[in-house]
């Protein structure tokens, strides 16, 4: 991994599936049946740490009281369908990290950043600042440790998708981080180039 990684323009219909449980609907709907969903973590006594990719999603658990004590990052460019968009998050998070990440690809970098934020349980804002978040999705889901007794949650947004080879409702996509998703994204990785 020398340079940054960009999707082959023939593969780009395959990043656009969601890579987890998609919750379709309104933003409300969405809200409360994660909400459900991790109440029944809860009640299996998993520990749950959520790291969101998005600013709607994050906009939306920090402003759910209930969510909101799951949260361990969020990464953001501050941007929605390329209009810009604030998030007041300053008090909540430990620490505020800036980086660049380039639009429809992923820095080489990011890796290690993503692998050193999640090992420090810091409640962590990622903003990126030049260029997108969206594929980060992918370096952040190789590197969150694997637990028996812990529910890793990677939530991102999913916006309605008419060109791929079936339609995608929008919603948000729900990540159990576990093995199988892992090797997944490691073949997503290996396609980029």
């Amino acid at each position: 991994m020398d340079g940054n990684l960009k999707i082959p323009e023939a593969e780009r219909h395959k990043f656009s599936q969601p890579l987890g449980k998609l919750y379709a609907g309104t933003r409300k709907e969405t809200l409360i049946e994660i909400v459900n969903s991790i109440r029944t973590f809860l009640k299996a006594n998993f520990e749950i740490k959520v790291y969101l990719v998005g600013d709607i999603v994050t906009q939306d658990f920090l402003a759910n009281d209930f969510l909101k004590d799951f949260i361990k990052l969020c990464i953001i460019d501050e941007k929605t369908q390329r209009n810009q968009i604030t998030i007041e998050t300053e008090e909540f998070f430990q620490e505020i990290i800036e980086f660049e990440n380039p639009q429809g690809g992923i820095q080489k970098k990011s890796f290690t950043l993503l692998k050193e934020i999640v090992s420090s349980d810091r409640r962590t804002l990622l903003k990126i600042t030049k260029g997108e978040e969206d594929l980060l999705v992918l370096p952040l889901v190789l590197s969150i440790p694997l637990s028996k007794k812990t529910k890793s949650l990677v939530f991102y947004g999913q916006p309605p998708i008419t060109d791929s080879k079936r339609k995608i409702p929008e919603g948000i996509v729900m990540v159990d981080v576990e093995k199988k998703i892992q090797t997944a994204v490691k073949r997503f990785i290996d396609v980029m180039k």
